[in-house]
């Protein structure tokens, strides 16, 4: 297993800590992948939905679920184009599932903020959102060092490279960009997206905490919240 995954039964602590939600409460897990973190979620006794674009990361997430006896439902659909009214009492989007992944086409400001906005507007008022995104002081203070840095696009704040994805054909590999971030551009993203900022702490995965972000580390994390009505 990749070491990002290591820290799923810590990682699910945090959010229960954090959100404070009563049993039966509704979150929407945008950008799920196998489903780590909605299974989880989901035996802690949450109504959980998950929807990620790959439908064999899906199919993963639904073997997970089914292994776990966990109630999930699993949607198929790209971030960008997720419509859903006002349902979920709180929505997460960790380690990149939901954001910074862009096709070679998409905007490096839009596409991201597309996202935010339909997460948004899946929120009841005064729902609760916890969402990581990829530290562009990591990879700036790497430029010319490692073959990461030496893709890194300063203006758009993009690195090159290419993801393999597993389909019923066998794997393919696809070109992308991730796209990166300071914190206060973060905080701008989402308060454009009508977010209500609470925290941005340190969110490198298996190392989440209450603190503020290294230098160095892979993520950050944002704590937001939808407005009350």
């Amino acid at each position: 297993l990749e070491p990002f995954t290591q820290a799923t039964k810590e990682e699910i602590e945090f959010l229960i800590e954090q959100f404070k939600l009563p049993q039966g409460a509704s979150i929407l897990d945008m950008g799920c992948g196998t489903g780590r973190h909605s299974v989880a979620l989901a035996q802690h006794g949450f109504a959980v939905t998950g929807v990620d674009l790959s439908e064999h990361m899906l199919e993963k997430s639904r073997a997970r679920a089914v292994a776990a006896n966990a109630q999930v439902t699993f949607t198929q659909c790209d971030a960008t184009k997720f419509r859903s009214r006002p349902i979920f009492d709180a929505a997460i989007g960790l380690c990149e599932g939901a954001m910074g992944l862009l096709g070679q086409g998409d905007d490096p400001i839009e596409r991201d903020l597309t996202v935010l906005r339909n997460i948004h507007a899946a929120l009841k008022p005064n729902g609760q959102f916890i969402v990581n995104a990829l530290n562009v002081f990591r990879v700036a203070r790497q430029v010319g060092h490692d073959e990461e840095a030496r893709t890194f696009d300063a203006m758009s704040q993009t690195t090159l490279n290419t993801m393999v994805f597993e389909t019923l054909d066998g794997p393919v590999e696809i070109p992308c960009r991730e796209r990166m971030y300071t914190p206060t551009e973060f905080t701008l993203m989402l308060r454009a997206a009508g977010f209500v900022l609470e925290h941005v702490w340190g969110g490198t995965a298996g190392n989440w905490r209450r603190e503020p972000m290294d230098l160095d580390e892979y993520e950050l994390m944002a704590v937001a919240r939808k407005r009350k009505k």
